[in-house]
């Protein structure tokens, strides 16, 4: 039987999480030192380096048995893998924002949004009960309002510093964002001694790291 897969986000997600296993105690010499390499040894098990969307693909497809990725991507892909583990790190949030001072829900005229996540600000705003259009962006969505192309934003706000100095302001947040250990429903059952072995030692340490 081949190695526990697991998917990491690669960039700031990456880090933190050889922090945890370094915190468990697993030796990640491997991917410290890593160089281009994608696929890397660690303690018994392989480490699989991937982009966030890719990470929901491979772990859903059983080609990782689990994977950390960030709940924006969990929750824009409408994953079918098992979110088991919240680490806690990573954290951010989906919000509404727009033109500083500028009352968004005023009037009876159709809302334009621009958004990297569609089916998160579709979601949101058919629980309010709008009927709004929705418009996909792949670069820096700040600027659809400041342009005239959209009303409003949706998007990932850390810090809101991004949003201030384009005149925009959060009108309202939609969901909490954080990293989160996702597992592949089959693999859940096949190899779940394993599995809930290594979630445990990641929740504790993620528990002493918060």
């Amino acid at each position: 039987m081949r190695p526990i897969r697991i998917a990491l986000t690669k960039g700031r997600l990456e880090k933190r999480c050889v922090e945890l296993f370094e915190a468990i105690g697993f030796d990640c010499g491997q991917l410290l030192s890593k160089g281009r390499r994608l696929i890397l040894p660690m303690n018994g098990h392989e480490v699989v380096l991937a982009k966030a969307a890719d990470v929901i693909t491979y772990v859903e497809n059983g080609a990782c048995d689990m994977g950390v990725v960030g709940k924006d991507t969990i929750v824009e892909a409408d994953s079918g893998a098992y979110e088991m583990l919240d680490l806690g790190f990573g954290k951010c949030r989906f919000a509404l924002a727009g033109p500083k001072d500028v009352d968004f829900f005023a009037g009876y005229h159709e809302r334009v949004v621009a958004t990297k996540y569609p089916r998160v600000a579709r979601r949101f705003f058919e629980q309010k009960g709008m009927d709004v259009r929705i418009i996909k962006i792949e670069g820096s969505v700040e600027l659809a309002p400041l342009l005239g192309l959209a009303h409003g934003i949706v998007d990932i706000v850390e810090t809101g510093a991004t949003l201030r100095e384009n005149g925009l302001e959060i009108i309202e947040e939609i969901l909490p964002i954080s990293a989160r250990v996702i597992v592949n429903k089959a693999c859940m059952k096949l190899r779940q001694a394993e599995l809930e072995q290594l979630l445990s030692l990641m929740q504790l340490a993620s528990r002493v790291a918060g």
